[in-house]
């Protein structure tokens, strides 16, 4: 069987699984007070969680690198609802900064129930060239920055049966052409929180961890990234970040937007060298 076959094959078993096991436990009254987190904020899907955590009533901290940015941010949430905001701007490039965004966010809410840990560094969608310092820096925004916020809250999560959500990507899961070190830096999250997942859950540390995986999404520095490079339609940020916030107050282990992405998940750990080939076939590229 040619490798598109044996992808469209496999496609309705995998969806069939994944509708039958399927359960939403959101519930929106849960977040009216909730003390929350957001980093990176100012825009994209940052900005779209904020806004919906706003709407749900929440008490929130942004953080990002863009202080006017974030400013406006802030008076949009308050005109949605949010019953308390704050801002901090932290560069997460700065080994320094984490531990000061969440001493700030405890001072001003006086404890955390959801951590959301979302901001990354710029991605060259380009073909790997060699640059190890760029790699070096990118694993420090996209990776140990999410680990020394997470650490840096782990008290007061656990203080009050909180949440650490998680924003990967679709390339954290499998690798794809033209994303490296960004690739690079996704698979450590899955690794890290997957694994520290394990251990909270051994120790009965009521904290729970949720991953989301998220595909090709409609922020301007993501459509700017992939323009002519990729043959794939984006999905809305504001969706993506509604499955955020649901998925984070459900106490989900992951969350997949879109949700097919799921279904794309398995195939390739089922059928490994035929679903690459047909990945392929969405990128535009012409060897030199």
């Amino acid at each position: 069987m040619k490798p598109i076959g044996k992808v469209l094959c496999a496609t309705g078993v995998v969806a069939g699984l994944v509708a039958f096991f399927w359960k939403d436990d959101f519930n929106p009254e849960s977040l009216s007070g909730a003390r929350v987190v957001v980093t990176g904020a100012s825009a994209g899907i940052g900005e779209q969680i904020a806004y919906h955590y706003a709407r749900f009533g929440a008490e929130i901290v942004l953080t990002a690198r863009r202080e006017a940015v974030l400013q406006k941010v802030m008076e949009k949430c308050l005109t949605l609802g949010a019953k308390k905001i704050f801002y901090i701007p932290a560069d997460m490039s700065s080994p320094s900064e984490p531990e000061k965004v969440i001493q700030f966010a405890v001072q001003k809410l006086g404890g955390l129930d959801y951590l959301v840990l979302n901001h990354i560094g710029t991605n060259r969608f380009q073909k790997w060239t060699g640059d190890v310092e760029y790699t070096r820096w990118l694993m420090q925004v996209n990776f140990l920055s999410y680990v020394a916020l997470a650490t840096a809250a782990l008290p007061t999560l656990e203080k009050n049966r909180g949440a650490l959500v998680v924003v990967s990507s679709l390339t954290g899961k499998m690798p794809t052409p033209f994303t490296t070190s960004y690739s690079a830096t996704k698979f450590a999250l899955d690794g890290f929180f997957g694994s520290l997942r394990h251990e909270l859950i051994m120790q009965k540390r009521n904290v729970s961890v949720t991953l989301c995986i998220l595909g090709l999404i409609a922020t301007d520095s993501a459509l700017e990234n992939i323009r002519g490079k990729v043959h794939l339609s984006a999905s809305p940020a504001p969706e993506a970040a509604l499955a955020i916030v649901r998925g984070g107050a459900a106490r989900a282990h992951e969350v997949f937007y879109p949700g097919w992405l799921q279904q794309l998940c398995c195939l390739w750990a089922l059928f490994p060298s035929s679903s690459n080939q047909v990945l392929r076939t969405f990128y535009n590229y012409s060897s030199p």
